[in-house]
Order: structure tokens, then C-alpha cells, then sequence
């Protein structure tokens, strides 16, 4: 029972600082939002549609930076630095040419992947220009996610709250100026969100360098992307891509919806923009939860302490059925008042509503299938199974019953967002089984292989 209890406080430390820099995420989202209310709707929809790009990219830094803490985890357990750094390198190869490839298509054709996701003129010229302003963002994310991955993995998260605390804080009093044109400034509305979002990103930039110069370890340093360890390269290749690749099928997935949703009209567009901004609170803790959870899990396998992985996953698991439930209150406490503050169409005030009741119960299947994921089945290693399942829940199940039920049958708006919202329950047998079975508790780290 001790056991127990010292393992759920080591999470909990470092959970809380996640928990802090999920929140300051979240709140950026709703400032946008909640600003942008007083432009108009037309502005809410456009950035809600353009930033399903930045949502793909965060999958894909996401993926890469769960993938790459995977790997040093465990190799912090080892407390082998040398083996940490040659992976932040063969991380940064793979997200700088990315995200320098994401800022080239935004700046050069924002118009063309504007018309992906709707048809209505003026949300294509909105999001263009919101889109050709975050080309600058998506540079410097490229970077600092790795870096700020890497430090989490060996749980310096402090450093990394605040970090991102400084960007967030930034990005929210720039987004006041440029949207209210305060202190002078411009009024510029979508373009002005663009503007501070990129410039925080610099900022913080700046920072991760400034903090790499006072670390002794762990530094973010460009020239280890040209030092090659082929026994480290073909580890990640064979264990965290197929992490990469399972975030960004998910996310891509997820974009979808907002595919099917931008064709059934702007109020539901509307109305789905505000529901993510209260589900990006709603699941602040649980996926909180897990990545602390996965960080400690990585660090005891690292160890080789078995026994203590298993009881460390079992604790973790709970932890999460609690901050789903906390999640699923969240949105409920949350929807008078979203419904009180936001100025909709009567029709968008509709389906809000019910969008917001659905999360209520879909905030914990998101929380669950998160933590086995991403947190416990990816700290043993276990990288393929969450790949293959959600491929399969969201490429041959969702997606499809999605464009069927809009398109085919012509289902109404609401029974639509239902039926895309059982994405997350359908996986649970196999997740669950998949647990049961242990088949992802693996020591995957190397002697001597730096």
C-alpha cells in the first residue's frame, strides 16, 4: 500500500507542472476565441478551420516528441546523457524539415488548403490570411517541441512550464493588442491572433536556447542532428515513428470531422470551435495524467524494476478514471455559462448544447484510451498496437461512418457529431485486452550504444 502511495505522489509532481502548461494552452485557445467573439462569427469559424493544420502538426511533434521521450526515459533510468542527446538529433531530423515544409505549403498555398475544409468565401480569404502570418510559428515549433520533450523525459517539466508559461502569457496580452488594436496598434482581427501566436513562438525559442546554455546535459544543440548512431537511428525508426505515425493518422482522422462539419455549414462549425475550446480544458488533467505517468513508467523500466512498472500502470490507470470523471463535471459546469457568454446563430446555440453534453461522457474515453496509448503501452515500448488501432478505429470505422451518415444519408447535424463522437468507445475492448495482456512492458534501452 505504501508503494502505492509513493508512486501516485511521484506522478502527481509531475503531473501538476503538465497540468499548468495544458491549462495555459487551453487558455490561449479560448482567449482566441473569446476575442475573436467580439469580431464576429465568420472569424471564430476561420481560425477554427485553419488551425486544424496546426492541430495536424501538433499531432506530428506530439507523436514524435511522446516517441523520442520513450526512448530517453528509459535511458534516464540508465542515466545515459550520451544516448538522450544522440536521440534529440535524430528527433530534430525528422520535425525541422517537417515543419519547414508545413511553413513553405501555409505561406505559398493558404487559399488552396483552405478550400479542404469549406467552401465559403469569405473563411477561405479569413484563413488564408491567418495561415500565411503562422508559416513563422511552425519553424520555431518544430524546435522547441523536441527540446521541451526531451527535458520532460528525464522530468525537468518545471523548466518546460515555464517556458511555456512566458510563450502563453505572450501570446494572450498580443492577441488583446492585435485584435482591440490597444496601445496604438492596428485592429487586425484573425491576422492579429496569427501575429502573436508567431511571436510567442520566437519568444520561446529564445528561451529554450537560453536554458540549454545553463544546462549541463541536456542542451538544444543543431549540430547533434548531424552525429549518426545507426543502432540509436534504427530504434527510433522501429519504436517511436510508428508512435509519430500513430498521432498523426489520429490527428489527421480528427481533422476530418471538421471536414464533414465545414460542409454541413457554418453554424456547426461555429458551435464545434466552442466545444473544443471547452474540451481542451476538460481534458487537461487526464492528459496530464498521462504524460507524467508514461515519464515515471519509462524511468522504472528503465530500471528494470518490473513489479514496480506494473503497480505503477495499475495506479496511473485509476488516476485517469478520476480525471475523466473530472473532466466529464468540467464540461457540465461549463455549459451554462459558455451558453450564457458566446453570441451564435440561434442554430449554432443548438447544436452547442448538445455538442457540449455529448463531450461530457466522451472526455473519459478519450482520457482512457490516452493514458493506455500514449502513456503506459508507449513507456514499455509498445508503439505498433496504438498505430494499428487507431488506424483502423479511425480510417475504417469513423471517418467513413462520418462522410456516410453527412453526405449518403443526410443525417442531421447533430446525429452526425454522435456518431463521430464514438470513435473513442469502439477501441476499448482491444485496448483493454491489449493491457490485460502485458505484452507492452519491455525494457527496450542498449548497453553502451552511445
Amino acid at each position: 500500500m505504501n508503494e502505492k502511495r509513493v508512486l501516485r505522489k511521484k506522478i502527481i509532481v509531475l503531473t501538476l507542472p503538465i497540468i499548468i502548461q495544458n491549462l495555459l494552452s487551453a487558455a490561449v485557445s479560448s482567449a482566441d476565441v473569446v476575442m475573436l467573439n467580439y469580431v464576429g462569427q465568420s472569424s471564430i469559424s476561420a481560425v477554427s478551420l485553419a488551425s486544424q493544420y496546426t492541430s495536424i502538426l501538433f499531432m506530428v511533434y506530439y507523436g514524435l516528441g511522446t516517441g523520442a521521450t520513450m526512448l530517453c526515459a528509459q535511458y534516464y533510468g540508465k542515466k545515459d546523457f550520451r544516448a538522450i542527446n544522440a536521440l534529440e538529433g535524430i528527433a530534430m531530423r525528422i520535425s525541422l524539415p517537417l515543419s519547414i515544409l508545413f511553413a513553405a505549403s501555409v505561406l505559398l498555398f493558404p487559399t488552396q488548403l483552405m478550400t479542404l475544409f469549406t467552401n465559403d468565401a469569405e473563411l477561405i480569404a479569413l484563413g488564408a490570411s491567418y495561415l500565411r502570418v503562422l508559416s513563422v510559428a511552425y519553424v520555431c515549433w518544430g524546435i522547441t517541441e523536441v527540446y521541451l520533450s526531451i527535458l520532460r523525459s528525464i522530468g525537468r517539466v518545471t523548466i518546460s512550464m515555464i517556458l511555456n508559461m512566458v510563450a502563453f502569457g505572450l501570446n494572450i496580452l498580443l492577441n488583446a493588442v492585435f485584435i482591440f488594436g490597444l496601445f496604438g496598434a492596428p485592429k487586425m482581427g484573425v491576422v492579429g491572433v496569427a501575429i502573436a501566436t508567431s511571436a510567442s513562438r520566437v519568444v520561446e525559442l529564445i528561451g529554450c536556447f537560453i536554458v540549454s546554455c545553463f544546462s549541463k546535459d541536456v542542451k538544444l544543440n543543431l549540430l547533434y542532428m548531424f552525429r549518426k548512431n545507426r543502432i540509436l537511428q534504427k530504434d527510433f525508426i522501429r519504436l517511436s515513428l510508428p508512435a509519430m505515425a500513430n498521432d498523426v493518422v489520429w490527428g489527421t482522422a480528427f481533422s476530418m470531422y471538421s471536414v464533414i462539419l465545414g460542409h454541413l455549414g457554418n453554424d456547426a462549425v461555429a458551435a464545434n470551435s466552442i466545444v473544443l475550446v471547452v474540451r481542451n480544458f476538460s481534458t487537461t488533467f487526464c492528459f496530464a495524467v498521462a504524460s507524467g505517468a508514461s515519464i515515471l513508467l519509462g524511468n522504472i523500466i528503465g530500471e528494470n524494476k518490473m513489479e514496480q512498472a506494473k503497480v505503477c500502470a495499475t495506479e496511473s490507470l485509476k488516476l485517469t478514471v478520476a480525471s475523466g470523471l473530472l473532466g466529464g463535471a468540467i464540461t457540465l459546469i461549463a455549459m451554462p455559462f459558455v451558453l450564457e457568454f458566446v453570441s451564435l446563430t440561434d442554430t449554432a446555440m443548438y447544436y452547442l448544447k448538445h455538442m457540449l453534453l455529448i463531450n461530457s461522457y466522451y472526455v473519459m474515453g478519450a482520457a482512457v484510451n490516452t493514458m493506455l496509448i500514449a502513456g503506459i503501452f508507449r513507456a514499455g515500448g509498445d508503439s505498433r498496437f496504438g498505430f494499428v488501432c487507431d488506424f483502423i478505429d479511425m480510417w475504417c470505422y469513423a471517418v467513413p461512418l462520418g462522410f456516410i451518415a453527412a453526405f449518403g444519408l443526410k443525417l442531421p447535424v447533430m446525429w452526425v457529431y454522435f456518431l463521430l463522437c464514438t470513435d473513442e468507445f469502439v477501441k476499448w475492448p482491444w485496448v483493454f485486452r491489449r493491457y490485460r495482456s502485458r505484452k507492452w512492458l519491455k525494457n527496450i534501452t542498449r548497453d553502451d550504444v552511445a
